[in-house]
């Protein structure tokens, strides 16, 4: 059985971290799994949206630290060697999924702790259930975040606001997450999976150009200056304008009717 199952349907790429036994812990065929698939549908035109879950009750329950057992019986130099390389096999997915064209949707039940944290936070936008949980808990373990959530939670939460999530640990429910800014949408459990497609089918039925340059714009200007990113935002704004779906989308607004968006 992958650890990781991949669907594409109607123009929304589904890939299910599948590892129910263990929570989804972050294996490490798992990290490869899912760097691939991610290379797989960013260059796939048919995709148009990406959803990434969890199977069964769980997005996903952190790294996996049954596994880190054996690795702590090494020497503190054999050890660091191992989890820096370990760390750096993660990139490659944080890496593919900031320059990922398409809109990322991260559907969480159950609990995202630790690198599921991270990786709900690299997503582009993040639905819940209203039973689902979230801890940071790196601390838990006595060591510090990975997976890009240092860089990605405090400017989600803020600097205090972080710094009181990742430095206690605790657990959080869905609401909380809501009210803080880590997540977008809280919906009742029975219901995520229709929300979620919901959402996705109406991301997977827009501009999808649009969204990849949206993209690009909000997350370099976390780093750019003023004038830069003005310069970047008449870039990617004459690109689209270039494009079929804007044509279509001035010829709806001017016919008074819904815009048929393709992609193009």
């Amino acid at each position: 059985m992958s650890d990781l199952e991949v669907t594409n349907k109607d123009g929304i790429a589904t890939l299910t971290m599948n590892r129910p036994e263990a929570r989804n812990a972050l294996s490490m065929e798992m990290r490869k799994q899912l760097s691939e698939a991610l290379h797989e549908v960013e260059i796939d035109e048919s995709v148009r949206c990406v959803v990434l879950k969890g199977a069964g009750e769980h997005f996903m329950a952190g790294g996996d630290v049954k596994g880190m057992g054996e690795s702590i019986k090494k020497s503190p130099n054999e050890i660091k060697k191992e989890f820096i390389l370990r760390i750096h096999d993660l990139h490659p997915i944080m890496f593919a999924m900031r320059r990922m064209p398409k809109p990322i949707i991260a559907s969480c039940r159950g609990a995202a702790a630790g690198a599921g944290v991270s990786i709900a936070l690299a997503c582009d936008l993040v639905i819940a259930s209203d039973d689902a949980f979230f801890t940071l808990a790196y601390c838990k373990i006595g060591t510090s975040p990975d997976g890009s959530s240092s860089f990605h939670l405090p400017r989600a939460v803020g600097i205090k606001k972080a710094m009181e999530i990742a430095l206690l640990g605790d657990r959080f429910d869905a609401q909380t997450a809501k009210d803080i800014g880590m997540i977008n949408f809280v919906v009742p459990a029975d219901s995520l999976e229709d929300e979620t497609n919901t959402l996705a089918t109406r991301l997977a039925n827009g501009p999808t150009h649009v969204y990849g340059n949206t993209k690009a714009l909000f997350y370099r200007s976390l780093e750019s200056e003023f004038e830069a990113q003005l310069q970047a935002e008449a870039e990617y704004f004459s690109d689209c304008a270039a494009r079929q779906d804007f044509k279509e989308g001035v010829t709806a607004f001017i016919e008074k009717r819904s815009p048929r968006f393709t992609g193009a």
